[in-house]
């Protein structure tokens, strides 16, 4: 009866800390904000007159709004988009009833060179565009008054980034409030250092800082909560803090019967700090964490919770397709998703900090995350990047990424950098030098995970590897070595940080006599839209010279066990870095999944091979000429496939040996093309695929009919083009123009053509191969939302979303 009473007691307490009123106030600060494009010599006075500026809600992209053009400092490689200066305003109320409380402003990133001021008082300067940072308000408050906050973004000197970077204030921003007794900024480290089935001991370093002028008594209680809302564990401390100083206080918890954080089972805990002085509650602080155990071995590879796990990770640049680098919860989310549906299991994020967004979803879906800090040091790529910055800021901006992030359960692996030209001064010291210097400053804030760098050049001479503090060898491509890795590095652990560059464009297919080559006949030549004779085909059969194709790669690194993984060089295609070529390309053909999220062929040879699910993927399209040879593929995990043309059997096959995928090479004739599927004799998938007739009509599918009112989540509606008997007509590039009515509206379109030049923010999209899409936001009301697609000489289609 006891035990009883203490499990109620401890219930209600829950239900009375969650119900409470906040006493820490974290505020998205990101409505009502006034934006002008250009430079202004004022822009930080309080008294100028900002009434003609745009009003608009962060995270704001300016360059994403703009015309592409060769022409722009950014180069097609920078995404031949615009940048510039531009500066943004925001006024606010404080009550004068707070005048005894602390006001913070934290930003998760602004790109690129920020500086801000409050009523005119100059805050400070954070040249990295993917650093978080936070400047104290306090003591330049108007209490009772209202207040401007101003902030100038630079990113006129272009190119600074080897992608495209996007401008503005392109994360969230928050105004926290707190009392003058709290958890510092971020405050909590938590780790598990004993593990097991009974028991896990979680350690929790606490921060407290006391802003008072006199020595304060504090009583620091964290309670451990599951993700059921119940109280696991708990702890109290007592401790005085000096006059206007931080204190650390750690505890230990034991909780009995932890559930383990695992990519299946992504489980996560909530530390619930609470401060007290005097008896009342002056912060409550939450930090998520999980509870795992993990190893890399140099022989046997990855292990998760004692679990062997290979690494199936994708690299991917910050950029979300036609909503350019404005971070939106729900688009990284369905990025992850599309992922997931694929058999990934890790995001490596190239090649910095990413948005704290990313880092909660893979803690809650149950990715492994490589988190990278720099894509240069000291010495630059780009005529203005972060080398310039270099000597002043990376100690700064290394810590304060740890700092952030050490709590997430989905990081596994920290990335000092990528490809660093100080791989290649050989005659110095420098490489050496600051590997040791980085991986020390890592390793004093974050022991408990390895530390990693990115090299192409991954020899033994390489100094950041000759330096021999890496906990793992990072490879970017050099396939042909993997197998040799433990000869070259005895006792070492491996991990491919990046490989493969393989190059596609959906939809678009060479046939038997260009599908040899491993690369476009003319690289050095650019891209001319329409015209295939240079492009790579969907078939896994190009890549870059330094890379390989999907097959190479994946077929070693799933061999053995010492190859703990992989980073396919990338998830999804991203705006810039249209290699090999140039204008009129101004995205990447690197993607597994296009710009506008539509999987290229490949992504179901992974399927195959990541995922249990049935899979039987067969293409190309069947549009060709009478008589044409064409190469017929097939991606499965079934035991074999039969295929048919018009009913007529064109043989069973099987795979053999190491193959990941099945060929029939066949005349073409218009019909159906017909695959079956077969598991232990029995069918189990049929696939079909149609000679399509002339376009006919648009059909709209929404990946989500009922989203938030609230003015953020997002409907991805696809739109198709189709014949008269809804065949999706491949080679279709209608132009399709949208309306809207109700409570939403369009925020961009995309159709994930390297090189379309039409705008992202538009009502208007060409399809390319048969596709494209529109992206709907919620406005802040419940309701419904109308889209209509017409084009002209086909039948419209409407779709209806709702908001709630």
């Amino acid at each position: 009866m006891k035990k009883f009473f203490i499990v109620i007691f401890l219930l209600l307490f829950v239900f009375t800390i969650n119900a409470q009123t906040k006493i820490r106030i974290v505020e998205n600060f990101c409505k009502d904000w006034k934006f002008h494009l250009g430079d202004i010599a004022n822009g930080n006075d309080p008294s100028l007159n900002d009434n003609n500026w745009r009003l608009l809600n962060l995270p704001h992209d300016w360059s994403i709004e703009g015309e592409f053009s060769k022409d722009h400092p950014a180069t097609p490689g920078g995404g031949a988009l615009p940048g510039g200066i531009g500066w943004y305003r925001k006024s606010f109320f404080v009550s004068s009833d707070d005048k005894e409380k602390l006001f913070f402003i934290d930003f998760d990133g602004v790109y690129r060179n920020s500086e801000v001021w409050i009523n005119g008082n100059y805050l400070g300067k954070r040249p990295y565009g993917y650093s978080s940072f936070r400047y104290e308000l306090t003591p330049y408050l108007k209490f009772g008054e209202k207040n401007i906050i101003a902030v100038k973004v630079d990113n006129s000197l272009q190119p600074n980034s080897r992608w495209y970077s996007g401008s503005g204030i392109y994360r969230n921003v928050w105004l926290v409030k707190t009392n003058k007794v709290f958890v510092d900024h971020w405050g909590t480290y938590i780790t598990t250092p004993v593990v097991n089935k009974n028991y896990a001991k979680v350690s929790i370093q606490i921060k407290v800082r006391n802003r008072y002028d006199k020595i304060i008594p504090v009583g620091v209680k964290t309670r451990i909560i599951n993700s059921k809302d119940k109280i696991v564990a708990e702890s109290e401390t007592l401790k005085e803090i000096k006059s206007d100083s931080v204190a650390v206080i750690n505890q230990e918890i034991e909780i009995a019967n932890p559930e383990l954080w695992s990519i299946e089972n992504p489980e996560l805990y909530k530390a619930l700090t609470i401060i007290e002085v005097e008896g009342k509650i002056f912060d409550d602080y939450e930090t998520t964490f999980g509870i795992r155990t993990f190893e890399f071995h140099p022989q046997k590879g990855f292990f998760l919770n004692g679990k062997h796990v290979k690494i199936k990770g994708v690299c991917n640049h910050h950029d979300l397709g036609c909503l350019g680098a404005a971070i939106n919860e729900r688009a990284i989310e369905r990025q992850l998703e599309i992922m997931k549906a694929m058999g990934v299991n890790a995001i490596r994020t190239s090649h910095n900090p990413p948005a704290p967004e990313l880092l909660n979803l893979c803690d809650k879906m149950g990715f492994i995350v490589m988190d990278e800090a720099f894509d240069m040091w000291k010495t630059k790529k780009t005529e203005y990047d972060y080398a310039m910055d270099w000597d002043k800021w990376y100690k700064r901006d290394l810590e304060d990424m740890i700092l952030r992030d050490r709590n997430h359960p989905s990081i596994f692996i920290w990335s000092i950098g990528n490809e660093v030209m100080e791989q290649w001064i050989r005659d110095d010291s420098i490489g050496i030098v600051l590997t040791k210097e980085l991986t020390k400053i890592v390793k004093n804030l974050d022991p408990t995970r390895p530390v990693t760098a990115a090299c192409n050049g991954p020899e033994p001479e390489n100094p950041l590897i000759k330096a021999d503090v890496l906990d793992l060898i990072g490879f970017n491509y050099h396939h042909h070595l993997f197998e040799e890795f433990p000869k070259t590095y005895p006792g070492k652990k491996f991990i491919a940080t990046e490989t493969t560059s393989a190059l596609a464009t959906r939809g678009h297919y060479d046939m038997p006599s260009d599908s040899i080559r491993r690369w476009p006949k003319r690289w050095d030549l650019p891209l001319e839209d329409g015209n295939p004779d240079n492009t790579c085909s969907a078939y896994d059969n190009c890549s870059a010279p330094w890379g390989s194709t999907h097959e190479e790669t994946w077929k070693i690194i799933k061999k053995h066990d010492f190859l703990s993984g992989m980073f396919i060089w990338t998830g999804f295609d991203y705006l810039g870095e249209p290699t090999p070529y140039s204008w009129p390309s101004r995205s990447s053909y690197f993607g597994i999944v296009d710009l506008a999220g539509f999987p290229k062929d490949v992504y179901y040879m992974y399927q195959s091979e990541w995922t249990d699910k049935p899979v039987l993927h067969v293409f190309p399209h069947w549009n060709w000429k009478e008589g044409q040879i064409i190469d017929v593929w097939a991606y499965t995990n079934c035991d074999e496939v039969e295929l048919f043309l018009n009913g007529n059997s064109l043989g069973t096959k099987r795979k053999t040996g190491d193959d990941l995928h099945l060929m029939w090479r066949i005349k073409f004739s218009p019909g159906v093309l017909k695959a079956i599927g077969r598991k232990n004799g029995k069918e189990i998938l049929v696939r079909e695929i149609k000679t399509a007739k002339e376009p006919y009509k648009i059909a709209l599918e929404a990946d989500r009919k009922i989203i938030k009112a609230d003015g953020k989540d997002l409907s991805f509606v696809t739109v198709k083009i189709l014949d008269e008997n809804n065949t999706l007509v491949p080679y279709a590039d209608n132009l399709v123009n949208f309306e809207i009515e109700g409570e939403g509206k369009i925020i961009g379109v995309d159709n994930g053509s390297q090189t379309s030049h039409e705008p992202f923010k538009a009502n208007y999209r060409r399809a390319f191969n048969g596709l494209c899409l529109v992206v709907i936001q919620s406005n802040e009301k419940p309701g419904k939302i109308k889209l209509t697609a017409k084009s002209e000489n086909l039948l419209p289609s409407t779709i209806e979303l709702e908001t709630r």
